[in-house]
């Protein structure tokens, strides 16, 4: 698992999120980051023209991200804490990538409404037709809302799917092969 991560961190994670459609000067949000392990090649990819905003709730993970970034030399990213409100401290439509990895499910949002919210919070900072990145964990279980499901709401909050596909991701500080929805911004009538 930790070589799993480090390849992860070295190697992969550029590669993949390259593949997502992550580019040099891009200014992405990283929500629900943990400790980084989607930031920190975010940032590398956008270099010192583009910004990553980390946003979580949990203090001890933000510290740990910061000092991965401090550790490579990273200065392009900026941590967000959250107290669990569904508000975004970002301006309107600044954002080229929103990355909602391992987060739509019901441990994190059990309310549709709740969804919802988020998903609204993320059309509002989105530039017009940036990109919503999902990485849709743990949705065959009963206990979580189906893909079908968590596809619906975002195509209600006017994001329209653009692509279905298979990329090298790290969960849980493991490698796997794992499926992305890539859906872009629409405009409010469309």
């Amino acid at each position: 698992m930790e070589d799993d991560l480090k390849k992860w961190l070295e190697e992969i994670g550029e590669k993949s999120l390259r593949q997502v459609g992550i580019r040099k000067g891009d200014t992405i949000l990283d929500f629900g980051c943990g400790s980084g392990n989607y930031t920190i090649p975010a940032a590398k990819i956008v270099d010192r023209e583009g910004r990553v905003y980390a946003i979580d709730k949990d203090r001890r993970e933000l510290g740990k991200l910061i000092r991965k970034a401090n550790s490579e030399g990273l200065t392009n990213i900026e941590k967000m804490e959250t107290s669990g409100k569904l508000e975004i401290d970002l301006e309107d439509e600044s954002v080229d990538v929103v990355l909602l990895y391992d987060i739509l499910h019901y441990y994190y949002f059990p309310r549709a409404d709740d969804r919802r919210r988020l998903l609204h919070e993320v059309y509002r900072i989105l530039k017009p037709y940036a990109l919503l990145s999902v990485y849709p964990t743990h949705l065959q279980s009963n206990m979580h809302p189906k893909l079908e499901d968590i596809k619906r709401e975002i195509n209600n909050a006017n994001f329209h799917l653009e692509r279905k596909f298979s990329v090298m991701l790290i969960h849980e500080e493991t490698l796997e092969k794992s499926q992305v929805l890539n859906f872009r911004k629409a405009r409010k009538n469309e």
